[in-house]
Protein backbone atom coordinates (compact mmCIF):
# COMPACT_ATOMS: atom_id res chain seq x y z
CA UNK A 1 0.00 0.00 0.00
CA UNK A 2 1.28 3.43 -0.95
CA UNK A 3 2.14 6.06 1.74
CA UNK A 4 -0.13 8.45 2.72
CA UNK A 5 0.30 12.44 1.76
CA UNK A 6 1.10 12.86 5.75
CA UNK A 7 3.68 9.36 6.01
CA UNK A 8 5.51 10.65 2.86
CA UNK A 9 6.16 14.29 4.38
CA UNK A 10 7.34 12.24 7.52
CA UNK A 11 9.72 10.46 5.63
CA UNK A 12 11.37 13.15 3.37
CA UNK A 13 11.65 15.39 6.05
CA UNK A 14 13.42 12.68 8.41
CA UNK A 15 15.65 12.23 5.94
CA UNK A 16 16.55 15.61 4.78
CA UNK A 17 19.03 17.93 6.27
CA UNK A 18 17.82 21.28 8.35
CA UNK A 19 19.42 24.56 7.19
CA UNK A 20 22.26 25.21 9.88
CA UNK A 21 25.76 23.83 9.49
CA UNK A 22 25.54 21.82 12.09
CA UNK A 23 21.92 20.26 11.20
CA UNK A 24 22.15 16.42 9.87
CA UNK A 25 19.83 13.99 7.89
CA UNK A 26 19.06 10.60 8.75
CA UNK A 27 20.43 8.04 5.42
CA UNK A 28 18.64 4.65 4.17
CA UNK A 29 20.54 2.77 6.58
CA UNK A 30 19.73 5.19 9.57
CA UNK A 31 15.99 5.26 8.86
CA UNK A 32 16.31 1.14 7.83
CA UNK A 33 17.62 0.55 11.71
CA UNK A 34 14.87 2.58 12.81
CA UNK A 35 12.09 0.38 11.45
CA UNK A 36 14.22 -2.38 12.91
CA UNK A 37 13.75 -1.02 16.64
CA UNK A 38 9.97 0.00 16.14
CA UNK A 39 9.31 -3.59 14.70
CA UNK A 40 11.48 -5.06 17.45
CA UNK A 41 9.35 -2.39 19.84
CA UNK A 42 6.14 -3.54 18.52
CA UNK A 43 6.69 -7.24 18.51
CA UNK A 44 6.61 -7.42 15.19
CA UNK A 45 10.58 -8.00 13.94
CA UNK A 46 10.17 -11.66 12.84
CA UNK A 47 7.93 -9.96 9.88
CA UNK A 48 11.56 -8.12 9.01
CA UNK A 49 14.29 -10.51 8.63
CA UNK A 50 16.01 -8.67 6.27
CA UNK A 51 17.07 -6.86 9.51
CA UNK A 52 19.52 -8.04 11.65
CA UNK A 53 18.89 -8.89 15.10
CA UNK A 54 22.44 -8.14 16.21
CA UNK A 55 22.25 -4.26 15.65
CA UNK A 56 22.62 -2.60 19.11
CA UNK A 57 20.11 -1.57 20.86
CA UNK A 58 18.74 2.37 20.67
CA UNK A 59 20.66 4.03 24.17
CA UNK A 60 23.69 1.54 24.14
CA UNK A 61 25.29 2.34 21.15
CA UNK A 62 28.75 4.21 22.20
CA UNK A 63 28.66 5.48 18.48
CA UNK A 64 25.61 6.77 17.11
CA UNK A 65 27.25 6.23 13.72
CA UNK A 66 26.76 2.30 14.11
CA UNK A 67 23.09 2.72 14.33
CA UNK A 68 22.38 1.59 10.77
CA UNK A 69 21.23 -1.58 8.42
CA UNK A 70 22.73 -0.94 5.11
CA UNK A 71 21.91 -3.36 2.02
CA UNK A 72 17.60 -2.58 2.42
CA UNK A 73 15.22 -0.77 1.10
CA UNK A 74 14.65 1.32 3.71
CA UNK A 75 11.29 3.13 2.06
CA UNK A 76 9.89 -0.28 1.80
CA UNK A 77 10.56 -1.14 5.47
CA UNK A 78 8.68 1.81 6.57
CA UNK A 79 6.27 1.20 3.82
CA UNK A 80 5.47 -2.32 5.82
CA UNK A 81 5.52 -1.28 9.14
CA UNK A 82 2.67 1.87 8.46
CA UNK A 83 0.51 -0.71 6.74
CA UNK A 84 0.76 -2.81 9.71
CA UNK A 85 0.79 -0.24 12.24
CA UNK A 86 -1.42 2.58 11.78
CA UNK A 87 0.55 4.54 14.59
CA UNK A 88 3.36 3.52 13.38
CA UNK A 89 4.15 6.64 10.92
CA UNK A 90 4.17 8.88 14.30
CA UNK A 91 6.18 6.54 16.15
CA UNK A 92 8.96 6.46 13.43
CA UNK A 93 8.48 10.43 13.63
CA UNK A 94 9.18 10.81 17.26
CA UNK A 95 11.92 8.16 17.31
CA UNK A 96 13.74 10.08 14.27
CA UNK A 97 13.37 13.19 15.89
CA UNK A 98 15.25 11.82 18.78
CA UNK A 99 17.77 10.36 17.18
CA UNK A 100 18.66 13.38 15.21
CA UNK A 101 18.77 15.55 18.03
CA UNK A 102 21.33 13.00 19.40
CA UNK A 103 23.15 12.90 16.16
CA UNK A 104 23.18 17.10 16.15
CA UNK A 105 24.07 17.15 19.79
CA UNK A 106 27.21 14.80 19.45
CA UNK A 107 28.51 17.16 16.38
CA UNK A 108 27.87 20.29 18.46
CA UNK A 109 30.21 18.81 21.07
CA UNK A 110 32.32 17.94 18.08
CA UNK A 111 32.37 21.51 16.92
CA UNK A 112 31.53 23.63 19.97
CA UNK A 113 34.81 26.24 19.65
CA UNK A 114 36.58 27.01 22.55
CA UNK A 115 36.48 30.17 23.80
CA UNK A 116 38.59 33.01 22.87
CA UNK A 117 40.39 35.20 25.83
CA UNK A 118 38.66 38.50 24.42
CA UNK A 119 35.51 36.32 25.73
CA UNK A 120 37.04 35.58 29.29
CA UNK A 121 39.70 37.65 29.77
CA UNK A 122 38.14 40.17 31.95
CA UNK A 123 36.36 37.49 34.18
CA UNK A 124 40.02 36.66 35.64
CA UNK A 125 39.42 39.76 37.35
CA UNK A 126 36.87 38.19 39.93
CA UNK A 127 39.55 35.40 41.04
CA UNK A 128 42.62 37.07 40.03
CA UNK A 129 45.17 35.51 42.72
CA UNK A 130 43.25 32.30 43.73
CA UNK A 131 44.85 30.58 41.07
CA UNK A 132 48.79 31.57 39.59
CA UNK A 133 47.77 33.27 35.59
CA UNK A 134 48.11 30.53 33.63
CA UNK A 135 45.86 28.44 35.40
CA UNK A 136 43.32 30.96 36.10
CA UNK A 137 42.92 31.31 32.66
CA UNK A 138 42.86 27.91 31.47
CA UNK A 139 39.79 27.39 34.29
CA UNK A 140 38.14 30.31 32.61
CA UNK A 141 38.32 28.71 29.30
CA UNK A 142 36.80 25.00 30.35
CA UNK A 143 34.29 26.97 32.35
CA UNK A 144 33.33 28.74 29.13
CA UNK A 145 33.32 25.98 27.02
CA UNK A 146 31.25 23.43 29.51
CA UNK A 147 28.58 26.53 29.71
CA UNK A 148 28.40 26.52 25.87
CA UNK A 149 27.71 23.42 25.51
CA UNK A 150 25.40 23.34 28.47
CA UNK A 151 23.43 25.80 26.89
CA UNK A 152 23.23 24.39 23.63
CA UNK A 153 21.76 21.49 25.32
CA UNK A 154 18.99 23.32 26.56
CA UNK A 155 18.19 24.53 23.84
CA UNK A 156 17.90 21.50 21.66
CA UNK A 157 16.50 19.58 24.49
CA UNK A 158 13.58 22.32 24.28
CA UNK A 159 12.89 21.63 20.36
CA UNK A 160 12.93 18.01 21.06
CA UNK A 161 10.85 17.75 23.84
CA UNK A 162 7.95 19.15 24.03
CA UNK A 163 7.43 19.00 20.51
CA UNK A 164 7.76 15.07 20.69
CA UNK A 165 5.14 14.89 23.32
CA UNK A 166 2.74 16.57 21.41
CA UNK A 167 3.05 14.70 18.78
CA UNK A 168 2.61 11.61 20.80
CA UNK A 169 -0.55 12.31 22.03
CA UNK A 170 -1.84 13.61 18.70
CA UNK A 171 -1.22 17.26 19.17
CA UNK A 172 0.64 20.07 17.41
CA UNK A 173 3.44 22.34 18.67
CA UNK A 174 2.14 25.55 17.58
CA UNK A 175 5.42 28.48 17.43
CA UNK A 176 3.82 32.74 19.03
CA UNK A 177 3.38 34.01 15.24
CA UNK A 178 1.22 30.91 14.00
CA UNK A 179 -0.97 30.80 17.71
CA UNK A 180 -4.90 31.02 17.84
CA UNK A 181 -4.04 31.90 21.64
CA UNK A 182 -3.34 36.01 22.11
CA UNK A 183 -1.76 37.91 24.99
CA UNK A 184 -4.80 39.51 26.77
CA UNK A 185 -2.46 42.44 27.45
CA UNK A 186 -2.01 42.79 23.95
CA UNK A 187 -4.38 40.69 21.29
CA UNK A 188 -1.25 41.40 18.71
CA UNK A 189 0.43 38.98 20.01
CA UNK A 190 0.07 35.38 20.30
CA UNK A 191 1.58 32.61 22.63
CA UNK A 192 3.61 30.01 21.90
CA UNK A 193 1.67 26.02 22.83
CA UNK A 194 3.47 23.58 23.75
CA UNK A 195 0.38 21.37 22.39
CA UNK A 196 -2.91 22.34 20.49
CA UNK A 197 -5.19 19.66 20.86
CA UNK A 198 -8.71 20.31 19.50
CA UNK A 199 -9.76 23.02 21.87
CA UNK A 200 -6.90 22.36 24.72
CA UNK A 201 -3.84 24.04 25.04
CA UNK A 202 -1.09 22.35 27.02
CA UNK A 203 1.68 23.57 28.72
CA UNK A 204 4.16 21.02 29.64
CA UNK A 205 6.81 20.75 32.05
CA UNK A 206 9.77 18.38 33.23
CA UNK A 207 9.07 19.92 36.56
CA UNK A 208 8.22 23.25 38.59
CA UNK A 209 11.13 25.04 41.05
CA UNK A 210 10.58 26.94 43.84
CA UNK A 211 12.68 29.85 42.87
CA UNK A 212 10.74 31.61 40.05
CA UNK A 213 13.39 33.16 37.39
CA UNK A 214 11.88 36.66 38.15
CA UNK A 215 8.84 38.17 38.17
CA UNK A 216 7.92 38.94 34.95
CA UNK A 217 8.73 35.22 33.97
CA UNK A 218 6.49 33.65 36.63
CA UNK A 219 3.68 36.48 35.79
CA UNK A 220 4.05 34.81 32.63
CA UNK A 221 3.55 31.72 33.58
CA UNK A 222 0.45 32.90 35.48
CA UNK A 223 -1.21 34.45 32.30
CA UNK A 224 -1.22 31.30 30.17
CA UNK A 225 -4.57 30.20 31.75
CA UNK A 226 -5.73 33.62 31.18
CA UNK A 227 -4.69 33.73 27.43
CA UNK A 228 -6.18 30.36 27.16
CA UNK A 229 -9.15 31.14 28.18
CA UNK A 230 -9.85 34.86 26.99
CA UNK A 231 -8.81 33.16 23.15
CA UNK A 232 -11.90 30.00 23.69
CA UNK A 233 -9.02 27.14 24.33
CA UNK A 234 -8.94 25.18 27.74
CA UNK A 235 -5.96 25.61 29.11
CA UNK A 236 -4.13 22.30 31.11
CA UNK A 237 -0.82 21.74 33.22
CA UNK A 238 1.27 18.99 32.56
CA UNK A 239 4.06 18.89 34.99
CA UNK A 240 6.00 15.44 34.60
CA UNK A 241 7.57 15.96 38.20
CA UNK A 242 5.11 15.81 41.02
CA UNK A 243 6.99 16.90 43.58
CA UNK A 244 5.16 19.41 45.43
CA UNK A 245 5.89 22.92 46.30
CA UNK A 246 4.39 26.17 46.65
CA UNK A 247 5.23 28.03 42.93
CA UNK A 248 3.70 24.34 41.57
CA UNK A 249 0.21 24.67 43.66
CA UNK A 250 0.16 28.52 42.78
CA UNK A 251 0.13 27.44 38.96
CA UNK A 252 -2.04 24.56 39.38
CA UNK A 253 -4.42 26.89 40.82
CA UNK A 254 -4.48 29.49 38.11
CA UNK A 255 -5.06 27.05 35.71
CA UNK A 256 -7.83 25.12 37.40
CA UNK A 257 -9.74 29.44 38.20
CA UNK A 258 -9.42 29.32 34.62
CA UNK A 259 -11.51 26.54 33.89
CA UNK A 260 -8.63 24.91 33.35
CA UNK A 261 -6.65 21.02 34.01
CA UNK A 262 -3.70 20.16 36.13
CA UNK A 263 -1.97 16.93 36.23
CA UNK A 264 1.16 16.09 37.84
CA UNK A 265 3.74 13.31 38.42
CA UNK A 266 2.70 10.09 37.90
CA UNK A 267 -1.39 11.25 36.80
CA UNK A 268 0.80 13.68 34.41
CA UNK A 269 2.46 10.28 32.75
CA UNK A 270 -1.21 8.56 33.05
CA UNK A 271 -2.72 11.30 31.24
CA UNK A 272 -0.25 11.08 28.55
CA UNK A 273 -0.99 7.44 27.91
CA UNK A 274 -4.81 8.04 27.64
CA UNK A 275 -4.56 11.05 24.82
CA UNK A 276 -1.51 8.30 23.22
CA UNK A 277 -3.20 5.36 22.90
CA UNK A 278 -0.89 1.90 23.53
CA UNK A 279 1.16 1.74 20.66
CA UNK A 280 2.40 6.01 21.23
CA UNK A 281 2.12 5.26 25.48
CA UNK A 282 5.01 2.49 24.43
CA UNK A 283 7.24 5.29 22.64
CA UNK A 284 7.11 8.03 25.84
CA UNK A 285 7.73 4.80 28.03
CA UNK A 286 10.68 3.60 26.62
CA UNK A 287 12.47 6.27 24.95
CA UNK A 288 11.53 9.57 27.21
CA UNK A 289 9.59 8.41 30.47
CA UNK A 290 11.89 5.48 31.34
CA UNK A 291 15.37 7.11 30.71
CA UNK A 292 13.88 10.66 32.93
CA UNK A 293 13.26 8.30 35.41
CA UNK A 294 16.22 5.96 35.54
CA UNK A 295 18.80 9.13 35.81
CA UNK A 296 16.57 10.59 38.62
CA UNK A 297 17.06 7.62 40.45
CA UNK A 298 20.16 7.12 39.82
CA UNK A 299 21.24 10.84 40.66
CA UNK A 300 24.26 10.35 43.35
CA UNK A 301 23.46 11.93 46.76
CA UNK A 302 27.21 13.38 46.51
CA UNK A 303 29.19 14.43 43.01
CA UNK A 304 31.57 12.50 41.36
CA UNK A 305 35.64 13.02 40.42
CA UNK A 306 34.94 14.72 37.51
CA UNK A 307 38.33 15.58 35.18
CA UNK A 308 38.38 16.93 31.62
CA UNK A 309 41.38 16.62 29.39
CA UNK A 310 42.13 18.26 25.95
CA UNK A 311 44.43 16.50 23.47
CA UNK A 312 45.26 16.25 19.89
CA UNK A 313 42.64 13.08 19.75
CA UNK A 314 39.91 15.37 21.33
CA UNK A 315 38.54 15.94 24.92
CA UNK A 316 38.11 12.81 27.42
CA UNK A 317 35.97 13.77 30.21
CA UNK A 318 36.28 11.40 33.10
CA UNK A 319 33.21 11.21 35.65
CA UNK A 320 33.72 8.93 38.29
CA UNK A 321 35.02 5.62 37.06
CA UNK A 322 33.85 6.08 33.47
CA UNK A 323 35.23 8.48 30.62
CA UNK A 324 33.56 9.84 27.83
CA UNK A 325 35.46 10.70 24.06
CA UNK A 326 34.78 13.23 22.20
CA UNK A 327 36.44 13.83 18.80
CA UNK A 328 37.59 17.20 18.06
CA UNK A 329 36.76 19.01 14.63
CA UNK A 330 37.68 22.24 15.26
CA UNK A 331 40.55 24.38 15.88
CA UNK A 332 41.76 24.95 19.25
CA UNK A 333 41.72 28.06 21.84
CA UNK A 334 43.07 30.37 19.57
CA UNK A 335 40.60 28.73 16.69
CA UNK A 336 37.47 31.45 15.43
CA UNK A 337 34.42 31.51 17.58
CA UNK A 338 31.17 31.26 15.79
CA UNK A 339 27.62 32.18 16.72
CA UNK A 340 26.46 29.70 19.58
CA UNK A 341 22.69 30.17 18.65
CA UNK A 342 21.38 27.32 16.96
CA UNK A 343 20.57 27.90 13.06
CA UNK A 344 17.65 25.16 11.99
CA UNK A 345 15.10 26.12 14.82
CA UNK A 346 11.49 24.88 13.09
CA UNK A 347 13.70 21.65 10.87
CA UNK A 348 11.58 19.30 13.16
CA UNK A 349 8.65 16.90 12.49
CA UNK A 350 5.77 17.07 11.58
CA UNK A 351 4.86 20.36 9.15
Amino acid sequence: MPLTKTQQAIWEKIRAYGSGGQAVGLTDGMCAYLVGCIAHDLGLKDLFPEISVDSPSFFAAEDLDSLVVECVDARALFERLVEMNSDADMYFACLAILHKARLKYEKILETQPLPTLEQVGPRGLLQYGKLNPRTLAGLLFWRKWFFDIDNRAGQETGYLFEPVIAYAIGGTPVPAIKSPIKRHKDQRKGRQIDCLLDRRAYEIKIRITIAASGQGRWREELDFPVDCQESGYKPVLVVLDGTPNPKLAELERAFVARGGEAYKGAAAWEHLDSLAGPTMALFLERYIRGPLDRIIEAAPQTLPKFVATLSDAGIDLTVGDETLHIVRREAGIEGPHRDEAPDDIGDNLPG
